[in-house]
């Protein structure tokens, strides 16, 4: 796959890992009973889960329900570490809108025993990308996302709502995590998040601009 701007235009950048960020968003948080946390809940998604979001995709209904949670997300252009941390700005290239796929019924067994996520968020094809935008000023202070399903808007968010900012996101991150061209970061979904079902028709849109539209199978 490439990474697409939203004119359709291929991005030169490689496919990389994807670091999200879970309950980022209070109402999220307190819709799955966790909760809230004190500073941010970190997970990676590897390359082999980045998928484009258009025309069908196919998901494996083997493995038990996919819960959709819709995201804004980062493009990394640029390497951004500890040491060009406050230069984070001219390292994001662009923003787009995201679905972080989660096994939930695994994810709980996973949960109740003290195990990692990766099964339940890790897998093949869970980490759905719509086409992006170029970063402008203002967008990471306020910035609006939103998820249609069959014409029925299921989820929408907007950075001022965001329990740790961007900034903060990102300078805990680096802490961790180094990130490279081609890395995408999930920030975190708001409340709604629901199943998928196959035939389903979905919209992502960021600042009221459609970026995605495609159906499952």
């Amino acid at each position: 796959m490439t990474y697409l701007w939203n004119n359709g235009e291929a991005i030169e950048l490689p496919i990389g890992k994807a670091v999200c960020v879970g309950r980022n968003y209070v109402a999220h948080a307190e819709e799955l009973g966790n909760d809230v946390p004190t500073e941010p809940l970190l997970f990676l998604k590897p390359a082999s889960s980045i998928v484009n979001a258009e025309g069908e995709v196919v998901l494996d209904h083997s493995l038990g329900e996919h819960h959709y949670e819709a995201e804004l997300m980062l493009l990394i252009g640029k390497p951004l570490n500890k040491g060009n941390i406050e230069d984070y700005k001219s390292c994001i290239a662009g923003l787009g809108v995201g679905l972080d796929l989660t096994l939930r019924d695994e994810q709980a067994k996973l949960k109740a025993k003290g195990h990692p996520w990766e099964r339940a968020k890790a897998y093949d094809q869970s980490c759905l990308v719509s086409r992006f935008l170029p970063l402008t000023e203002g967008d990471l202070t306020h910035s609006e996302f939103s998820l249609s399903i069959n014409d029925e808007l299921r989820q929408s968010g907007d950075t001022h709502l965001m329990i740790f900012k961007i900034e903060q996101l990102l300078a805990e991150i680096v802490q961790y995590f180094s990130l490279q061209p081609g890395d995408l970061v999930l920030t975190g979904t708001p409340q709604g998040v629901g199943r998928l079902n196959a035939g389903d028709r979905l919209a992502l849109s960021l600042n009221s601009e459609c970026l995605a539209e495609f159906t499952v199978d």
